[in-house]
């Protein structure tokens, strides 16, 4: 091996992360099924934050509405989402990795982050990783050590629980080649079936893919299209950047225990949405440059809708332009959930995005 020192990305996932924190304050639930979500109550409208890997087991995830998890996992121990609680041991988990020598680190999550280091054994870093976490935190984690900010998120998957895996371009086809495309970090349901109608159903395909000629460009754009082959190959990112995380909007959500079904709840429940998500903009100090509005309508479709508006901080004028926004809420349709968010302008100096791009991150 060269002596020559080599740049390496590691992506350090959490194990079962909200589980773990409320294991660690209830050292009984310890190797028992444990669901984390809403209030804790499987009769009330909520779905599943996160379940240990013991709930799992039962075909419990993410997503899934809390009363049908009770049912999956009959003896699971429910509990309610404890957000202070994750931040905290969050915040250690990040400081943790701060601390390791050479580290450059980019927060992803609560979760989740990008190690970037000079190392000749990026396994022997990684190792000492783990084992500085669970001193610190009591917490487990896995890594994915990669030459690209893609190749070490998707490696993570094959080192859970516990475990450390490596991917780089190396062995990327060797690991990924054969794998659905919708295993791919960037690449969800949707894309998926958009890629399997022009013939491209793993990643080895998309891979070898001819952006040109197979038919990526006509179908995703002269950018997308591109980035989708070299996603292909793992390429993308090859740098952590640590750069101060700069949310591009703010967002509030609410599920209602009883199907909104009268004009004025449904107006008075944007409104109480719409002060919430101000109150966190104002603090921002950021002019609010779009808007979007979910619905749900019952039993459980759920409809999008976006809205650029101009440049403003007025409180008034946004909160008038969210109202606007509602009235394509569909009359007599009972609604379940409705969320508002507000996109906001981003500082110039703030890091482009802060969500996946086409290089990675």
């Amino acid at each position: 091996m060269s002596q020559r020192s080599h740049g390496w990305v590691l992506h350090v996932d959490l194990d079962q992360f909200i589980a773990a924190v409320e294991v660690l304050r209830r050292p009984e639930l310890a190797g028992k099924p444990v669901i984390v979500g809403g209030r804790g109550d499987p009769n009330e409208r909520a779905v599943v934050s996160t379940a240990s890997y013991e709930a799992r087991a039962f075909g419990v995830g993410s997503g899934m509405p809390l009363r049908i998890a009770a049912r999956k996992a009959p003896e699971a121990i429910i509990l309610p989402v404890d957000h202070e609680a994750y931040t905290a041991a969050s915040d250690a988990v990040m400081a943790t990795l701060r601390a390791q020598p050479g580290a450059t680190v980019q927060v992803l999550g609560w979760d989740e982050a990008f190690v970037g280091v000079e190392t000749d054994d990026a396994e022997a870093y990684a190792r000492a990783v783990q084992r500085a976490v669970l001193e610190r935190t009591r917490l487990h984690c896995s890594v994915g050590i990669g030459d690209t900010l893609v190749r070490a998120k998707v490696a993570t998957g094959f080192g859970k629980p516990q475990g450390v895996f490596r991917l780089t371009a190396a062995n990327w086809l060797e690991v990924m080649g054969d794998r659905p495309t919708i295993e791919m970090w960037g690449i969800g349901s949707k894309i998926s079936r958009r890629l399997a109608a022009l013939g491209i159903t793993t990643i080895g395909e998309l891979a070898a893919a001819n952006p040109e000629t197979d038919g990526l460009v006509a179908e995703f754009g002269p950018r997308m299209g591109p980035w989708y082959a070299q996603l292909g190959h793992g390429e993308g990112a090859r740098v952590v950047d640590d750069t101060p995380w700069v949310a591009r909007g703010h967002s509030r959500e609410t599920t209602y225990q009883h199907d909104l079904t009268e004009p004025p709840q449904i107006e008075a429940a944007i409104r109480e949405l719409a002060a919430q998500v101000l109150a966190d903009v104002a603090a921002e100090g950021r002019p609010v440059v779009g808007l979007a509005l979910k619905v749900r309508y019952a039993p459980f479709i759920t409809k999008t809708f976006t809205k650029k508006i101009a440049e403003t901080a007025d409180h008034d004028v946004v909160l008038a332009r969210m109202l606007e926004l509602a009235g394509r809420i569909e009359p007599d349709r009972p609604v379940r959930l409705l969320g508002l968010r507000a996109e906001m302008r981003m500082p110039d100096e703030a890091r482009d995005g802060h969500t996946p791009t086409r290089s990675g991150w």
